[in-house]
């Protein structure tokens, strides 16, 4: 498969990818917001037509996060998903200091699980990193309806 792997990408193409996932799209300048302060992104395109991307939010010390990867449905599980996660994992080794550590963590959507612990992500428990919590300071956060319905949010 021929792709190219870019460290750009537009909220309305990030929009048509969430779309096609059957996701909510998000307000595309808050978006681009979120895309502009990212640490890293990597997106895959082909033939010109992005098809999925990947960002990663770091503090620049001990903690990263990447809060989702989306991929087009067509293209999903053919290895797109490990070539950004190694570029954001090559990224983040080249800034590790002797003697640092750097957590990454990640949501994991449409019980993909077994996926990612193939690769070594390990499931969290309360035990070994506390409850995962979330709040909703507004009705306008783009969120899967089944999974933050507790938010009370309606649909659009």
């Amino acid at each position: 498969m021929d792709l190219i792997y870019t460290n750009t990408i537009t909220a309305d193409e990030v929009n048509a990818i969430r779309k096609s996932m059957g996701w909510r799209q998000n307000h595309p300048e808050q978006f681009q917001d979120s895309l502009n302060g990212s640490t890293l992104i990597v997106a895959a395109y082909k033939e010109g037509k992005a098809i999925g991307m990947v960002r990663l939010i770091w503090d620049g010390g001990e903690v990263a996060v990447i809060p989702n990867i989306l991929i087009l449905p067509e293209y999903q599980m053919q290895g797109i998903e490990n070539e950004m996660l190694s570029r954001i994992f090559d990224f983040l080794r080249s800034k590790l200091k002797p003697g640092y550590g750097i957590q990454v963590d990640i949501r994991v959507w449409n019980n993909q699980e077994p996926y990612y612990e193939r690769i070594g992500f390990q499931a969290s428990t309360p035990q070994r990193r506390g409850t995962p919590m979330h709040i909703c300071l507004t009705n306008q956060i783009e969120l899967t309806d089944a999974i933050f319905k507790q938010c009370g949010f309606s649909e659009k």
